[in-house]
């Protein structure tokens, strides 16, 4: 008999691929409703980024109609709810924000920034609720990136004092150090400055109910890191780093630091992996060489999450405040983006959940 409890049971051993578990025993079977052969229910993914959405929902089409021959049709609304990372008793969380992603390199010059605002864009153009913090205080270039660079951000009073209000584009909130300083004025900071504008950052914003808060954090191995590591429960770290030699010496550095720290390592982006030139997109140059950002994953014994191509319009839409995943998303570079960020909210998510 054709009820929502046979079909319970007919999608019983389809697996998240990720999370290795049954999606009934997950709970992500949910409102079964029956009308003659037609069977619906609603999947409810961990991440609206999910890169095996259409897996899942293929999977869930073959088991019904293979076990239950009197289904004629299935229809599957899809939806998602990101899970919580993990909680720590030594750090305190922001409220509303489910997942702290740190975005880090070893040196600057790799393309961090460029990755850090791509991801977050993609993220939101997948469903996501998502802030970016410019952490880099010396060099903040996200508002730039976001075509926010004239934009002004106000103080209003909320429950815990006075708060700011984020910019926003492209489905992003953003607060950085460039909306609080004239363009040409130098930062000349020390670190417990430092740090203090960083927790303001984290704590003092209106950032609202997000599913991802992604830090920018400047390169090196400094004060900006040691502070967001000991102040927040983090979901991970990305580290960014290009093939050549001396980038990924620094980059081992970054990456041992944090685990030093207790942060989870999420992976690796080897970005500028080969240039493509735009007046023959065929062709490939490993100008910083090749290779390197794999070896050192494996070395390291942490996943590669992606190579970023280096192609002039990331450039382009970077100085002109199109990130290159809404400029031209059939591009290589915002392919791998695209990927990059979909592989940095299924580790997250198999992290909340296990």
């Amino acid at each position: 008999m054709l009820d929502a409890s046979s079909v319970l049971e007919v999608l019983r051993p389809v697996q998240d691929p990720e999370l290795r578990k049954s999606l009934v025993e997950l709970n992500m079977i949910r409102n079964v409703q029956i009308d003659s052969g037609k069977v619906s229910f609603t999947l409810v993914l961990t991440t609206p980024a999910c890169p095996l959405r259409q897996f899942i929902v293929e999977e869930c089409e073959q088991a019904l109609k293979k076990n239950l021959p009197e289904v004629t049709d299935v229809v599957v609304d899809v939806t998602a709810e990101t899970p919580q990372q993990k909680s720590l008793p030594d750090r305190a969380g922001i409220a509303g924000v489910k997942n702290i992603i740190a975005i880090s390199s070893g040196k600057g010059g790799v393309g961090k920034s460029t990755v850090a605002v791509n991801v977050a864009v993609a993220l939101a153009h997948l469903g996501a609720k998502v802030g970016l913090i410019d952490a880099d205080i010396y060099g903040p270039n996200d508002p730039t990136m976001l075509g926010l660079s004239d934009a002004k951000i106000s103080v209003r009073q909320g429950a815990n004092g006075e708060e700011l209000e984020p910019a926003f584009n492209y489905g992003v909130k953003l607060v950085s150090m460039g909306f609080l300083i004239d363009k040409d004025q130098p930062v000349i900071w020390r670190g417990p400055m430092l740090n203090g504008i960083i927790r303001q950052f984290l704590y003092q914003v209106q950032w609202g109910e997000l599913d991802y808060l992604i830090v920018d954090m400047p390169p090196g191995t400094g004060d900006a890191q040691l502070t967001l590591a000991q102040a927040v429960p983090m979901a991970g770290v990305v580290i960014v780093t290009t093939p050549q030699t001396v980038a990924l010496l620094d980059s081992r550095k970054g990456l041992r630091m944090f685990q030093q720290l207790g942060v989870s390592v999420l992976g690796m982006v080897e970005n500028m992996s080969y240039f493509i030139p735009p007046d023959m997109p065929d062709k490939q140059y490993d100008i910083f060489g090749s290779g390197g950002g794999e070896k050192m994953a494996q070395e390291l014994g942490v996943p590669l999450l992606g190579c970023v191509p280096l192609e002039m319009p990331v450039r382009e839409g970077g100085d002109a405040g199109v990130p290159i995943v809404v400029a031209d998303p059939e591009s290589a570079s915002a392919k791998a983006l695209m990927a990059i960020a979909q592989a940095i909210a299924g580790k997250v998510s198999v992290a909340a959940l296990t």
